[in-house]
């Protein structure tokens, strides 16, 4: 996946959990974190949801925006907002994971999509992909920490 650093990030529109549509377009011009997560309900995926949660008020301070991407339909990903509560970014459905393909990441022992996250930039470049399996809270401060690097600190 690190292939991708220095590539332009693959555009696509996704639904929302609450069924409108989001075209990764809108984001072109910021910085943003784009976070997969694996399945809808599991333990560590619910976890990195909500520590991005907490750490989302630093990203936005960072003047980036975070999205989160899950494989299965709308109404999976609808029961599982609804159980993690309340989150401050979008969570959109890749049911049939062609953004996940489009951005490399690969299914993790053959069925479950690997968690991954890229941090993008305002040129809509991948500046940073980082691989993530047991530990969100280590991940997101990873992410953050990139994040301060490769923007410069801005």
């Amino acid at each position: 996946m690190n292939q991708l650093i220095g590539q332009k990030a693959p555009d696509f529109v996704l639904p929302t959990d609450d069924g409108t549509m989001f075209d990764s377009s809108e984001l072109h011009g910021k910085w943003r974190i784009l976070f997969f997560y694996s399945r809808h309900g599991s333990p560590t995926c619910k976890r990195g949801c909500l520590t991005f949660k907490e750490q989302y008020d630093l990203f936005k301070s960072a003047g980036c925006e975070v999205v989160g991407i899950g494989p299965g339909s709308i109404e999976d990903l609808s029961k599982f907002k609804k159980n993690i509560g309340d989150l401050p970014f979008l969570l959109l459905a890749d049911e049939e994971r062609a953004v996940g393909q489009a951005f490399n990441v690969p299914l993790h022992i053959g069925q479950f999509p690997s968690k991954s996250s890229f941090i993008i930039g305002p040129d809509n470049t991948i500046k940073y992909v980082y691989d993530w399996l047991f530990r969100p809270r280590k991940h997101v401060a990873n992410i953050l920490a990139s994040l301060s690097t490769v923007t410069g600190g801005d």
